[in-house]
């Protein structure tokens, strides 16, 4: 078993997007079936302008448009009363989100059955970091040694 603190609660979305949806929503299903599972907020879709500052200037302006979508679900939890979650992702998936939001309020309040979700912070957490060291390695093998020019005399005067 895997332990939760290895990973901060703002990486958890990140980490669990990384995987197949299907792993994510056979996982919130189960949790669901154990808890009521109430929308605070009704899950939702759209587009979000994406700002950007001007570094000359300091102004923003925006960039265009990206998809967004959102949820809010509290979980009625017997033991612990009401405990909530929430997600939010530059993607269009209102269902993908919601079951986000129902792994955030199971391992955020560490409710019986979360260990399972837990368990899928550490295989997005082994995703993310073969992405990463894929990155790497495409940045290190495009790197261009600048040094080298202007190191020769050249006369330009010919």
């Amino acid at each position: 078993m895997t332990s939760m603190n290895e990973w901060p609660r703002g990486q958890w979305l990140r980490l669990w997007s990384a995987l197949p949806s299907t792993l994510v929503r056979a996982t919130a299903r189960q949790l669901a079936e154990r808890y009521e599972v109430e929308d605070l907020e009704l899950p939702q879709s759209g587009l979000g302008l994406m700002p950007l500052s001007d570094s000359a200037l300091g102004e923003t302006y925006f960039i265009g448009e990206v998809p967004l979508a959102r949820s809010q679900v509290r979980l009625a939890s017997p033991a612990q009363g009401p405990v909530e979650g929430a997600a939010t992702l530059v993607d269009d998936r209102v269902g993908l989100v919601r079951d986000l939001a129902i792994l955030d309020a199971a391992v955020g309040a560490r409710l019986p059955g979360h260990e399972s979700a837990v368990e899928l912070l550490a295989q997005g957490a082994t995703v993310v970091a073969e992405s990463d060291h894929q990155r790497r390695a495409l940045l290190a093998a495009t790197r261009v040694d600048f040094a080298l020019l202007g190191t020769a005399e050249e006369d330009d005067d010919e």
